[in-house]
């Protein structure tokens, strides 16, 4: 089944066509600092921790996790292996730190290692990566109530270090079983393009049958493999289905498929190879296939449609379906070669059109490039290539005037996409090209549902929740923060970026002290200032943006 090409459908009574601007209020907030009798477990990035996506995955990491079920509920993790919960009281104080679990290996023992992390299952549930390469999976009873006790129900080491993303609890059929969504980065030595490394998004999960005594065990292992780290990766509420945002696309990948395709009867690793080679030129392209044994010519069968191909060896479809280009098809021919492989030359209608794929969709070929070929395209496009954003801005048509760019204008990451993954097949079911729709942040609205995204949609920045069950309205606009999308580009420090649950104001924190504050239209008791006009503003009340300088509340003696 192909995947259904999608777009994010913007509900207008939720935009605002007359937002003037945000204005400062000068209204006090509470800040609280705790002294801690134990630091939180920072980990460092390593030399050899070097790539931007290392940064994005595990440089940038918060160490304090809220509890999505009980919203007044926080925890950290210590470098003495606790797990430490606070508790929130608003107008208050912040309550004193209590243990609630404490992990059974001595992290700083392992040099290869990552920040520990936690994602909240259910009420009663909650799934833990030490850093190291084990994962927990543990019964909590209700944590709303101070006197719950942490059991590990499941416990196993599953390789390289990795993050807990997203985790999910489901009980179907009398089973009970926690999927989970885990993040590695790892070295690929034979990459000698990229950066050396690639992203890896497992999803596990691990079952145990309510009349079975046994313990809980992995019943489920796959791997998606990308070149980016996601924005965004969760698993559907009822275990059907994945939806990833990143910049560049995952590949899905079973791993017990995958290990029976790279092996062969003697277990040693072959090498699959593409069922045809093509090339092109200027005028043709070529198709190279390699004949089975005894093939004769009657068991060659090809029809040429001028956009349509289609190659059948012994009743076996080796290539069919849509050209990416016009062919002129009677006088496109094929031919049997002396080294037993069957040659087909394609004659194109639109001369001089680089193909950068034969059949759409088809990912079965490879091209063979010709260097001549490569060389010829590189000169064409050396004009367009320079170390300077505009390196002669007197000729006549210059390439690019930055001077007329803004900040926010800039997009770094122009091609995201957001994709779901049938949670049976494993093959992409949806495909939302987001294009300029900055991806800015996630949040969990509602922990039963799986968390919202929030995209920036020219100045504004839209909140969005996916609804599983909905097949033709996967994505629901839910949500507008007027114009956050254009102020938040000029905050080149920011390190995190979230909303409240109930959308009435979103924060921005930048790397350092500075914490941004943008609140939706409502009533204020405080005086606003206008400050281009240095007077009271006591007209009409616009959303509030408070500049804070805070010191984070953890701190060790």
């Amino acid at each position: 089944m192909e995947a259904a090409n999608c777009s994010l459908r913007v509900k207008r009574p939720l935009l605002d066509p007359r937002f003037e601007g945000y204005k400062l209020s000068l209204e006090p907030l509470p800040c609280y600092q705790l002294e801690l009798d134990a630091a939180v477990a920072e980990v460092k990035l390593r030399d050899d921790q070097y790539t931007l996506e290392h940064m994005h995955a595990f440089g940038m990491y918060n160490y304090l996790h809220c509890d999505a079920w009980y919203q007044d509920s926080v925890y950290y993790i210590d470098n003495l292996g606790r797990i430490m919960n606070l508790t929130v009281m608003l107008d208050t104080a912040l309550g004193k730190p209590r243990e609630v679990f404490r992990l059974p290996t001595d992290l700083t023992a392992y040099d290869n290692r990552l920040c520990a992390s936690i994602h909240f299952t259910s009420p009663t549930w909650v799934t833990l990566s030490d850093g190291t390469g084990r994962l927990y999976v543990i019964a909590t009873g209700d944590r709303g109530n101070s006197h719950e006790k942490w059991e590990i129900m499941f416990n196993e080491e599953l390789g390289n270090p990795f993050i807990i993303i997203h985790s999910i609890s489901l009980l179907k059929a009398e089973e009970h079983s926690v999927a989970m969504l885990l993040l590695r980065i790892e070295k690929e030595e034979l990459d000698m393009k990229g950066s050396g490394f690639y992203v890896s998004l497992e999803w596990v999960t691990v079952s145990k049958k309510k009349e079975d005594s046994r313990n809980y065990e992995i019943t489920k292992h796959h791997v998606l493999r990308g070149k980016s780290v996601p924005h965004y990766a969760a698993i559907e509420p009822n275990g059907n289905g994945l939806m990833i945002v990143s910049y560049k696309s995952f590949k899905v990948i079973s791993v017990e498929q995958d290990l029976e395709e790279r092996m062969d009867v003697d277990g040693s690793e072959k090498i699959k190879e593409p069922l045809y080679y093509w090339q092109q030129t200027d005028d043709d392209l070529t198709v190279t296939v390699r004949l089975p044994e005894n093939c004769t010519k009657e068991d060659i069968k090809i029809q040429f449609l001028p956009d349509n191909i289609n190659i059948m060896l012994k009743d076996i479809q080796i290539l069919e379906g849509k050209l990416y280009s016009s062919i002129d098809h009677e006088s496109s021919t094929w031919t049997i070669k002396e080294n037993d492989s069957l040659e087909v030359s394609l004659i194109k209608k639109n001369e001089s059109l680089t193909w950068p794929e034969l059949v759409v969709g088809d990912k079965h070929g490879e091209l063979i490039r010709d260097p001549a070929q490569c060389a010829a395209i590189a000169e064409r496009l050396m004009h367009l290539t320079s170390d300077e954003l505009n390196p002669n801005p007197d000729k006549e048509k210059p390439p690019c005037n930055a001077q007329e760019l803004e900040e926010c204008d800039i997009f770094f990451e122009e091609s995201s996409s957001l994709c779901r993954f049938d949670g049976n097949t494993l093959k992409t079911t949806h495909v939302v090209n987001l294009g300029s729709n900055q991806y800015l942040f996630s949040v969990t609205v509602d922990p039963k549902e799986m968390p919202c995204f929030c995209l920036r949609h020219d100045v504004d920045a839209l909140l969005w929740q996916p609804h599983c069950s909905k097949q033709d309205d996967m994505w629901e606009h839910i949500a507008t923060f007027n114009a956050l999308g254009y102020v938040q580009a000029s905050k080149r420090d920011k390190k995190f970026f979230a909303c409240s649950p109930n959308y009435s104001y979103a924060a921005l924190c930048e790397c350092l002290r500075r914490v941004f504050i943008y609140r939706q239209p409502t009533p204020m008791s405080t005086v606003l200032y206008n400050r281009k006009e240095g007077r009271q503003a006591m007209d009409r009340l616009l959303s509030t943006m408070i500049f804070m300088n805070i010191v984070f509340g953890i701190t060790s003696k």
